[in-house]
């Protein structure tokens, strides 16, 4: 499904327009970003340079992971006291920096940590028994915002919605917190969390804690939406899911099987992996989409050293291949995610949503009101409900993109089957920085490809890039074959160090 000439020259033409529509807002950014990068600066010696990351945490609580902290809290080596105002402490230190925890709950989590040390003083069970019942007892953590969480706000970054408090908790939430896990407060997100810096007119933008300058990113399946905003409707809950986002890979699969509940069953994580016995499988890039930058030289690097690294170890062949429809993939993730489910039902429009259960959002209207500063909207959300209408002027070419994606799909299912792995790149450039993802607003496609495949993903660590950048690769395996990517995300970081904290070399 080749690209005409006219097609071309106007994805050329786009270009040109959001590289130069980028380059207008990055001046206004420096200006608004020179005034306030005093305010918000740590204290630093006279005549130092303006703090660029955030500092290393001191506090050695701070580095471990959830299931060691969980470990010590319930062996009563640890207060969960002491943990959680550990964790208030370091939020309280960065958050100016970074704008990450949007409200916070604080008194209520320490009173909550409390309960647990009286709980483990009075001796009301033993450590095996604990564990069983809760596995995260005492574990700090926090809450995307466009998850409910009782007491919390509850926007999405919808402006519309800003007095708007949850009176309940989403079912992932409680399922954490009857595990014994804490939480701490609700996380900034893109607005109706459809886009991929998080940006929005209600809590503003957050802040890499690598570089201030850069986008955070970052977005993260068996485990139920039921209480997130929006949720997935039609096609779309084939599609959305949620999932744990953590430092570390040893704490993925208890906190998928706390979060998924009765659905853990679809998967084999009790099944050991011998990644000797694994079919790798390598693709550097999508095949050259005019939509989507290049991918970056560092990236490449990494992920060829984990491909020298696996045949070196294992004495195997990572197979490079070539799946040309992945070629496609911004334009299959289009037309999938609003495409009609099996019973026919459409997908809900994007400009529905934005209007939150009231009037639809013109598009165009919105554009010209937010050329004049009076939108209540963010351009990515504008750009993308203008993306959805114009989607529609064509259902030929849409139904056809639809049918190369179920294409896709049996493609990837026949080469990965039950033992195979593909390792791509996450994203074709290295944290961007504050608005360039305007200028390339279709990146997002190397991941949300995988999404409309139904396929299960884990992101892997793999250090720092030479400016100090968090570097990784994306590990995808078949349909609920998560038990494969996970044993390869905890072997990656044994292998390659795994997270690594901001502001450490």
């Amino acid at each position: 499904m080749a690209l005409s000439r006219a097609e071309r020259c106007l994805v050329l033409l786009l270009r040109l327009l959001s590289r130069a529509f980028l380059m207008l807002l990055s001046v206004a950014a420096r200006a608004s970003a020179a005034l306030a990068s005093d305010a918000r600066a740590l204290p630093r010696p006279a005549g130092a340079p303006p703090t660029r990351c955030v500092p290393p945490p001191a506090q050695p609580l701070l580095q471990l992971s959830a299931g060691q902290l969980a470990r010590r809290i319930r062996r009563r080596e640890v207060k969960c006291t002491d943990v959680v105002q550990a964790y208030i402490k370091r939020i309280e230190e960065i958050n100016p920096l970074v704008n990450a925890v949007v409200k916070d709950r604080f008194d209520a989590a320490l009173q909550e940590a409390h309960h647990v040390d009286k709980l483990l003083s009075e001796g009301h069970g033993d450590e095996d028994s604990l564990q069983e019942k809760f596995p995260f007892l005492g574990v700090p953590f926090t809450v995307k915002e466009a998850f409910a969480l009782h007491g919390m706000p509850n926007t999405s970054g919808l402006v519309s919605r800003c007095n708007l408090i949850s009176t309940s908790d989403a079912l992932v939430v409680s399922r954490l917190k009857q595990a014994g896990a804490i939480p701490l407060g609700v996380t900034n997100c893109s607005e109706l969390c459809m886009w991929y810096e998080s940006s929005n007119n209600v809590y503003g933008r957050t802040n890499n804690p690598y570089d201030l300058q850069r986008i955070v990113g970052g977005s993260s399946g068996v485990v139920p939406n039921d209480g997130q905003f929006p949720n997935a409707r039609g096609v779309r809950t084939e599609f959305l899911c949620t999932g744990p986002m953590c430092r570390y890979a040893e704490d993925l699969e208890p906190m998928l099987r706390v979060m998924a509940g009765p659905g853990i069953r679809k998967l084999k994580l009790d099944e050991k992996v011998s990644l000797e016995k694994v079919k790798f499988y390598c693709m550097e890039h999508d095949g050259g989409s005019v939509f989507v930058f290049p991918v970056d030289r560092e990236i490449l690097q990494a992920q060829r050293k984990v491909v020298e690294h696996l045949e070196t170890r294992f004495g195997i062949q990572v197979q490079h291949v070539t799946i040309h429809k992945m070629k496609y993939a911004f334009q299959i993730w289009s037309a999938m995610m609003s495409s009609r489910d099996s019973d026919g039902q459409e997908a809900q429009l994007f400009t529905d949503l934005l209007g939150d259960h009231g009037k639809p959002v013109w598009p165009l209207w919105e554009l010209m009101k937010w050329f004049l500063g009076m939108s209540l909207h963010t351009i990515p959300a504008i750009a993308l409900a203008l993306t959805e209408k114009l989607m529609k002027l064509n259902p030929g070419g849409n139904a056809k993109l639809v049918s190369m994606g179920h294409s896709l799909r049996t493609e990837m299912m026949n080469l990965l089957g039950t033992d195979g792995m593909l390792l791509y790149p996450s994203h074709p450039i290295v944290a961007p920085k504050h608005y360039s993802p305007l200028g390339m607003p279709f990146n997002f496609a190397y991941t949300a490809v995988f999404n409309v495949l139904g396929l299960p993903v884990t992101q892997c660590p793999l250090g720092l890039s030479s400016e100090g950048l968090p570097l990784g690769i994306q590990v995808v395996a078949g349909l609920h074959n998560d038990h494969l990517t996970l044993a390869m995300a905890r072997y990656l970081e044994k292998t390659f160090g795994g997270w690594v904290c901001p502001g450490k070399s």
